[in-house]
């Protein structure tokens, strides 16, 4: 299927790992020109290059900048002053309890996973509507819909960014600018990485058992892989998805027991 995605442009959050790297790698197969964001400009630089070896004819440029920073935000749409294509994305906080979750910890949350995708939304949603085209994707979180309690900060904070961007779609949405959130669990990503380890120190397993006991927890038996996840985001960000806002998709293997 073609996309229609040809030409466009994208600026991606959070993308020189895992998840977000994924989004930018399946939209520049489809032809959209990416900009790929991070703070490590060692490391951000090291997934362009590695990007325009897996896509030869892939156009990627990149921006180092903190999205939790307002002076970050700035450098990003310096840079990008216009895109078709708005992913939104950043590292959840570690996970914790309710001992751990002063204000600080609460609002440093809504600064990383809530406040820099509604700021880039109301850099970029303007010159979309004037375009009559957009497509805006946050990465959020299985655990918005079911939600575990060492998990509660970052949950938070991402069911927020939730319920304002499904404000905002109402608002948009007829000027063919979509916002949607794709729900991710277990995929294979550096963010595994660090869970593995986690449970590793805490149980005393290698890393082989702690992976295999993470896949465990997923009704189809493994992670899922990043590109699984990227290609859904690429759809969502198509021209055929203009009917198609204000969703949540989970990516998930299966394991939500709920109906809606």
């Amino acid at each position: 299927m073609d996309l229609g995605l040809m030409g466009r442009r994208a600026f991606v959050a959070a993308s020189s790992q895992g998840l977000g790297y994924a989004c930018a790698r399946s939209l520049a197969r489809e032809g959209v020109a990416v900009t790929l964001n991070g703070r490590d400009e060692v490391k951000l630089a090291a997934a362009v290059e590695q990007l325009r070896g897996e896509v030869p004819e892939s156009r990627v440029d990149w921006v180092a900048a903190d999205l939790t920073t307002s002076e970050g935000i700035a450098a990003i749409v310096a840079a990008v002053p216009a895109v078709d294509i708005l992913v939104t994305n950043n590292a959840g906080p570690a996970p914790g309890c309710l001992d751990d979750w002063d204000p600080d910890a609460l609002i440093g949350a809504l600064r990383a996973n809530m406040i820099p995708a509604v700021e880039l939304m109301r850099a970029y949603i303007p010159g979309m509507r004037e375009r009559r085209f957009g497509r805006i994707v946050n990465i959020t979180s299985a655990m918005v819909k079911s939600p575990a309690y060492d998990m509660g900060l970052s949950t938070s904070a991402r069911a927020a960014l939730t319920a304002i961007s499904k404000s905002i779609s109402n608002d948009v949405v007829a000027d063919n600018v979509t916002v949607n959130n794709l729900l991710p669990e277990r995929f294979d990503t550096p963010r595994q990485d660090f869970m593995a380890e986690r449970m590793m120190a805490a149980q005393g397993i290698d890393r082989d058992e702690a992976r295999r006991r993470i896949a465990s927890t997923i009704a189809a038996g493994r992670l899922g892989r990043p590109e699984e996840f990227g290609d859904a985001c690429a759809f969502l960000c198509s021209a055929q998805s203009g009917y198609v806002s204000g969703q949540n998709l989970q990516l998930d293997g299966g394991s939500y027991r709920g109906i809606v």
